[in-house]
């Protein structure tokens, strides 16, 4: 087992270092450049648009709305990777870690944009609402079956499989610190124990589709993270002298000599970008699954509330346990994953609050579950859409949240680590050729936004694109040919192009003259 950890880190090293950090990086400031710096000049638009009104799916029913989408794959983000992730990361590269993790996330947002608003564009229906994400725009983007497939393959591996393994580890890791606090025994019975019971209670949210988890998600996350950030704030003013210089130390151990003369620099810049992906997932492809689902008027929309998904995580979440654990100041020989942080809330607030962290991260942790199995899901019916393969399919993500609370932590997070990497190099070789069509939509977006309306879309806008399922027809009105001026405008063009269905309001005369060539009717 040792040989083989030691084989993963090592791969590791060698595969984020010269493969997806250069890559991921070169990509990211191209998107950031060539949209104008999207993530940073649109983030009042951003907290507007998560309010939008979902539209009626065919079986009658509410579709997934923006900010359901948006819990769906916060659901996935917020969980281990902001409190076990984040502490590993500075175990292994230091304080420098958590600067690299916030600047990755400031510059990466703008990928989270570009993949967000393509698995909009190339979404398709189905009964209950809308399904998408890479899989789906490098078939229908690039043309290339092949691709998607193989995207879809890993996907499925890594996070409904691997990732949910993980999950399952730290929810059994933070029991078993909370239960020895207590002083009562902890091991084998204990870990079996926990896993049966996560098994029953994600099977019975797993089996009752997307809106479940969805409805789910939408009520535990936010209440989790409130309540997770209150703890932290409660950390923070009980120190706040330190607060100084445990922000001096992050600035000083990223770019300190000390640092770069030790190699330290180069393990804190590795550990956060590494780490922050995990957490964070911009340019992953994975949230793109969750974005798809959206019912919205505008692909670029989705795109906006995705990205503001990767601030809320990192910026927010990951700071408050940077902040928690530097503050602590840990002893990392003898304290992993979870225990770190439970034990630095323990010093600062008390036995109490390591119950509390158990309990929101249990929550946290078994919503990530949820979010990451419906990536699978919506990658499997990609491949496959056999009933009975789906059933197989959930059987196998139940026996993996089981086996993961018996694995070793280390082997278990690098075997993440390497599935996440494969995962990210293909997606983002897909989003090289296609971000072109992301920024014919933003550039359509905000010209709607200077003419001050509500954006909508429809394919005639744009009739040069192809595959496009779910935003009209390449001759059909356009959103300027219906009138806007009052009422609600369709929240789904794709289902009734030009007509008037539950949707956004409108608020002013379109005076957009659309992107790309002109429609001869």
């Amino acid at each position: 087992m040792t040989v083989l950890n030691n084989a993963l880190v090592a791969l590791n090293d060698f595969f984020w270092s010269v493969f997806v950090i250069p890559l991921l990086i070169v990509l990211a400031l191209y998107f950031t450049v060539r949209s104008g710096f999207v993530q940073l000049r649109l983030l009042p638009e951003m907290v507007r648009v998560l309010r939008s009104s979902p539209g009626v799916a065919p079986d009658g029913k509410r579709e997934i709305s923006s900010f359901q989408a948006f819990a769906i794959s916060a659901a996935s983000r917020v969980g281990t990777g902001n409190i076990v992730g984040v502490a590993t990361a500075i175990m292994l590269g230091g304080p420098g870690a958590v600067f690299w993790m916030w600047a990755m996330a400031t510059v990466v947002a703008a990928a989270s944009f570009v993949e967000s608003t393509l698995a909009q564009l190339y979404k398709v229906r189905t009964g209950t609402g809308f399904r998408g994400g890479p899989a789906y725009y490098m078939l229908h983007g690039l043309g290339q079956r092949w691709m998607g497939a193989l995207f879809a393959v890993v996907i499925t591996i890594t996070f409904s499989l691997v990732f949910n393994s993980v999950q399952a580890n730290s929810i059994t890791g933070a029991v078993s610190t909370s239960v020895d606090t207590m002083g009562a025994p902890t091991g084998w019975l204990l870990n079996t124990v926990v896993g049966v019971v996560l098994v029953g209670v994600t099977a019975a949210v797993i089996f009752g589709g997307i809106r479940r988890i969805a409805n789910v998600a939408q009520a535990l996350v936010p209440l989790m993270a409130i309540l997770y950030i209150l703890l932290g704030v409660a950390v923070l003013v009980l120190n706040i002298g330190a607060v100084p210089g445990v922000i001096a130390d992050i600035f000083a151990s990223a770019f300190g000599l000390r640092e770069i003369a030790a190699g330290g620099v180069g393990t804190a810049i590795v550990q956060g970008l590494r780490r922050g992906m995990f957490s964070n997932e911009a340019g992953l492809g994975s949230a793109p699954n969750a974005g798809a689902t959206a019912s919205v008027s505008h692909p670029a929309k989705q795109g906006l509330v995705q990205t503001l998904g990767v601030y809320f995580d990192t910026w927010l979440i990951c700071s408050v346990t940077a902040f928690v654990v530097l503050l602590y100041g840990p002893d990392f020989d003898t304290e992993t994953g979870a225990e770190v942080t439970q034990r630095a809330l323990q010093a600062n607030l008390g036995d109490w609050s390591v119950h509390a962290l158990t309990v929101i991260l249990l929550l946290l942790a078994w919503t990530s579950v949820l979010g990451n199995y419906y990536y699978g899901e919506s990658n499997l019916q990609f491949l496959d859409a056999n009933p009975r393969h789906m059933l197989y399919f959930r059987s196998a993500v139940l026996a993996a949240v089981f086996l993961g609370c018996m694995a070793p932590l280390t082997l278990v997070w690098n075997t993440a680590d390497l599935s996440m990497g494969v995962m990210a190099i293909v997606n983002l070789i897909a989003l090289a050729p296609l971000s072109a069509t992301a920024f014919r939509l933003l550039a359509d977006y905000s010209r709607q936004l200077r003419n001050g309306l509500d954006p909508q879309f429809t394919l005639a806008k744009m009739p040069d694109l192809r595959n496009v399922t779910c935003w009209g027809e390449p001759g059909g009105p356009l959103p300027e040919e219906v009138d806007r001026s009052e009422g609600i405008a369709s929240g789904d063009p794709g289902l009734r192009a030009g007509g008037r269905d539950a949707g956004e309001a409108g608020d002013g005369p379109d005076t957009d003259d659309g992107e790309g060539p002109e429609r001869n009717d």
